[in-house]
């Protein structure tokens, strides 16, 4: 462990430990007395000046007065519950993930509040997406009203327009080159369908940044399966019609490099991206 993910390391020990003692809503030396330690040694592992990991019986200690992993104290994983009975796997994989109204994406977000989301998209971002394009990807809300798909997409967009949130997407400009040619899988999508969602999304990005940032990268050169990162909280890879969802800090740490790696190598960057859609639109027949 370098010294950097030591530090990060500490600092989340802490923060977990205090969420146990609020948790507990005991007092800390009652706290203390519980897991067998003296009141100084806890008053120094909270203390925001420390630097150094806690004792390996220190961290076990913890971890079985409070009915939670020693993975989870350290950071290393982010389910507290590693470990006991209600073990859940370091990867689950859940059906249905076609849909950009998903509850479920809607339920990572809000768990993700005050973390930078890190987003590459199956085709274009779903935040930014018209009503009529999501229709069109997603033949199965045929059924549903008009208004249940608005619900969603107006959600996405309060929970982009907070403060608080930060959000990165990255993809290939050969995503939206094809979107505007109408090639391919847009080849049954209108010209007016298309306009209309270029002209969105240039609205959009110039509200939302700068907590919106889209990059795009070459995908000649790169390649990147669809993904979400949900801050430091899990991490969402889409195959097919699958989610795979990665709960262990290590992974999220490999995908998160991954994510930034692609942002490193963007060609067209988020000040440019008005000019570059512009483009698109000027060219669309």
């Amino acid at each position: 462990m370098n010294a950097l993910e030591r530090q990060e390391a500490v600092a989340t020990f802490r923060r977990r430990l205090l969420t146990l003692i609020d948790r507990a809503g005991e007092s800390r030396s009652a706290f203390a007395a519980r897991v067998g330690m003296d009141r100084s040694t806890l008053s120094q592992l909270l203390s925001p000046d420390n630097e150094r990991l806690p004792r390996a019986e220190t961290v076990i200690a913890v971890a079985r007065a409070a009915q939670v992993s020693c993975d989870w104290l350290l950071g290393l994983t982010q389910d507290e519950e590693r470990g006991t009975e209600l073990l859940r796997a370091d990867m689950e994989i859940e059906a249905g993930a076609a849909s950009p109204i998903d509850e479920r994406l809607a339920r990572w977000h809000r768990e993700a509040a005050g973390y930078k989301i890190r987003y590459i998209p199956t085709t274009l971002p779903d935040l930014l997406k018209s009503e009529a394009v999501i229709r069109y990807e997603c033949p199965e809300l045929s059924d549903s009203t008009p208004e249940a798909s608005l619900e969603q997409v107006a959600h996405r967009l309060s929970y982009s327009r907070d403060p608080d949130t930060e959000m990165e997407v990255c993809c290939p400009t050969q995503n939206l080159e094809s979107f505007a040619r109408g090639d391919g899988i847009w080849r049954d999508l209108s010209a007016g369908e298309r306009r209309a969602q270029l002209e969105r999304m240039i609205r959009l990005i110039d509200e939302l940044y700068p907590t919106f940032r889209w990059f795009l990268y070459d995908g000649l050169r790169h390649f990147s399966v669809p993904v979400t990162l949900f801050g430091s909280q899990r991490a969402v890879v889409y195959v097919g019609n699958l989610y795979f969802v990665f709960n262990t800090t290590e992974h999220i740490r490999v995908l998160t490099k991954h994510f930034d790696g692609l942002v490193k190598e963007a060609t067209v960057q988020p000040t440019d991206m008005r000019a570059y859609l512009e483009g698109l639109l000027g060219e669309l027949r």
